[in-house]
């Protein structure tokens, strides 16, 4: 009994040791990544008008690059949760350039997508590959859900929801606790790393005066609800247009060589890149004074989903803060509620809700505007799971019979 014990904690002694040096990669990995993008981002709003033309070109060169491959790494995501339920084997390490570049490309022609899935690509493949050389039981999930927590953590410097929605994404309801001690050491690992080599993040200190009754208690209930659905909205329509455009175009270049003509139109007559790139712009105006229109957050979602069904990389979430953001500056002054509380619930909350996630909205709310807001991050975030309808954008995620107001 001694014996087996020593030999567990032994194990547990490797994996920290192992999530911390992943960390480490990972969170250099993410760096290089996110400053370039920013770069990137820098050039295409000086540039916008001569880079947007091009968008239809750069999207059939992003698909392209993918041809040699042999449709694995073009599965992105999706192949991460495959290896992670055991339905595939192996994850190429060539995924890494595939994704970062491509995703340079989405951001620098003036595509609406987001980053979160290159970072979470780029740990999951890396801790996948080094984890193949150590010898511990069920390596291959704790190894996934290492890096992918590393690639989360060290690209928007939230290590604790980045914990927790490497826990909890991979199958709707339950958490890997296998892979928690781990998890713990990459994600905080990479977090250090990234913010000491200066890569920049969102936080912003929520300093709203609320008055706790039950009026509030039921506003906060609206707006869980409003969120979810938002969210569920866009995990549907992701999935839909994604089908609807795959039995439209049955060849991908000339798929997103065509949207992408009526995409560059529409974001040029659409504020002229007001919704091209992650959307950050949005989130600093709901927090920072600048000016949000009611119509911000339907657009983006919108020219988001198409942007991702046509086949440009790069990821939904930080777009989904966006929207949260701009829809809870939207209606904060029709429910008589502080404009920046409300955009901090929608930017945890819608998040959460098109994720199918709980714990990690939560989390990310609370590392984000500060943790005494988290009771209400908790209400609104788990409002809003209920309301989602088990939607995802993760299409390869599995889920348990949760509870739900409203199912598929």
């Amino acid at each position: 009994m001694l014996e087996k014990k020593l030999i567990k904690y032994r194990e547990l002694m490797i994996l920290g040791i192992y999530g911390v040096v992943i960390g480490a990669a990972v969170g250099i990995l993410d760096t290089g990544f996110g400053r370039v993008l920013l770069f990137v981002t820098e050039l295409r709003e000086e540039y916008f008008i001569p880079l947007i033309i091009f968008l239809p070109a750069a999207g059939a060169l992003a698909v392209w690059m993918y041809h040699w491959d042999e449709g694995t790494c073009v599965k992105g995501m999706g192949l991460i949760f495959q290896v992670g339920h055991g339905e595939e084997d192996r994850i190429p390490l060539r995924l890494i350039p595939l994704t970062v570049l491509s995703t340079w490309i989405t951001h620098l022609f003036g595509g609406s997508a987001g980053r979160e899935g290159v970072a979470v690509q780029i740990g999951a493949t890396l801790s996948h590959w080094a984890g193949l050389k150590i010898k511990v039981k069920n390596n291959s999930r704790i190894f996934l859900v290492t890096g992918m927590a590393a690639g989360f953590s060290g690209l928007f410097g939230t290590p604790v929801a980045a914990c927790f929605f490497a826990l909890e994404v991979l199958t709707a309801g339950t958490l890997e606790y296998s892979a928690l001690f781990p998890a713990i050491a990459a994600s905080f690992t990479a977090s250090t790393v990234s913010k000491a080599l200066g890569l920049e993040n969102f936080h912003y200190a929520l300093n709203s005066n609320i008055q706790i009754d039950v009026l509030f208690a039921v506003k906060l209930m609206v707006l869980g609800a409003l969120f979810g659905l938002t969210g569920s909205l866009f995990a549907y329509g992701l999935v839909s247009m994604k089908n609807k455009l795959g039995k439209t175009f049955h060849d991908p270049v000339r798929k997103i060589t065509v949207v992408s003509i009526f995409l560059a139109i529409l974001f040029i007559l659409l504020g002229m890149g007001r919704y091209s790139g992650l959307g950050t712009n949005l989130i600093s105006a709901g927090f920072q004074g600048g000016r949000i229109y009611g119509w911000d957050w339907i657009i983006k979602l919108v020219l988001t989903i198409i942007t991702i069904a046509a086949g440009f990389q790069g990821g939904e979430v930080t777009p989904l803060f966006a929207i949260g953001t701009s829809l809870g500056a939207a209606v904060a002054g029709i429910l008589g509620l502080p404009l920046d509380f409300v955009a901090a619930m929608g930017y945890a909350a819608v998040f959460g809700s098109a994720t199918n996630t709980l714990l990690a909205p939560v989390f990310i709310g609370a590392e984000v505007f500060g943790y005494s807001y988290l009771p209400y991050f908790f209400v609104v975030c788990s409002i809003a799971y209920l309301f989602n309808g088990d939607r995802s954008i993760y299409t390869a995620q599995k889920k348990l019979n949760n509870l739900r107001f409203f199912e598929k």
